[in-house]
């Protein structure tokens, strides 16, 4: 599994674009929090970093999936999966090593936001005047939505051999899981329980809850379980189209 995980993050750190991939990540959402008026936090009247947390799962939208779009489909693509499968490693050892890897990918992508950290802390009035322990909550939520998000874009990269084809499937999916629901609960003939639930099968809803700074385990897993599924899933289509 180790070395499928170095395999691909020296695969995606020796081209462009793994640092075109970041760059556009930390630009975008360094214009929404900085430089576009109706988001930045220098026109609010307190410190707060509530734009990144909001806006960062609309950037994951399209960011994991141009990672993981060349998981499978670029092996598959190119007739070397079945190579990958004659070395002595166990399906779920490749599996969990790419996505592990792609989770590395984001992780490094979202580190340079500590800067933003450090910065709104700087600005506060008093300095420092900042909910340290909700934004904590946030980043480890975002943590976990990065790897369902990740699991899923991985998902769509197996059942396709057509990198642009993965990144579409991965949009789509990422978007269904985590929107979808809420819109649907939204919906004004859904009665105030069952539009709840409807809403909790979501991802924006255990999202939003650990967002707001408490760890409740029924949020942990959620995610857990979409993670598992996913990579459960992504394995049975890899071992399904070698046979």
């Amino acid at each position: 599994m180790l070395s499928i995980y170095k395999k691909e993050i020296r695969t995606f750190f020796s081209s462009l674009t793994g640092y075109v991939v970041i760059g556009v990540f930390l630009t975008i959402l360094g214009l929404f929090m900085w430089v576009f008026p109706d988001t930045s936090l220098l026109e609010y009247d307190y410190a707060t970093m509530d734009q990144l947390f909001s806006i960062a799962p609309l950037i994951f939208l399209f960011l994991i999936p141009a990672i993981t779009m060349k998981s499978f489909a670029e092996e598959k693509q190119r007739g070397t999966l079945e190579f990958l499968y004659t070395k002595p490693l166990e399906g779920w050892e490749i599996i969990w090593g790419k996505f592990l890897a792609n989770f590395t990918l984001v992780a490094i992508a979202l580190l340079p936001t500590l800067l933003y950290y450090y910065s709104v802390y700087q600005l506060g009035s008093p300095q420092g005047n900042l909910d340290t322990g909700a934004i904590i909550g946030s980043y480890i939520g975002l943590f976990f939505l990065a790897a369902a998000f990740v699991a899923m874009g991985m998902f769509a990269s197996a059942i396709s051999d057509n990198q642009i084809v993965a990144f579409i499937l991965g949009t789509l999916i990422c978007f269904i899981v985590h929107w979808a629901f809420l819109y649907l609960a939204n919906l004004e003939f859904w009665g105030p329980k069952l539009s709840n639930f409807i809403q909790s099968l979501g991802l924006n809803y255990h999202y939003a809850s650990i967002s707001k700074g408490a760890l409740d385990t029924r949020d942990l897993v959620y995610f857990i379980s979409v993670v598992l599924f996913f990579v459960w899933l992504t394995q049975w289509r890899v071992e399904k189209s070698r046979a």
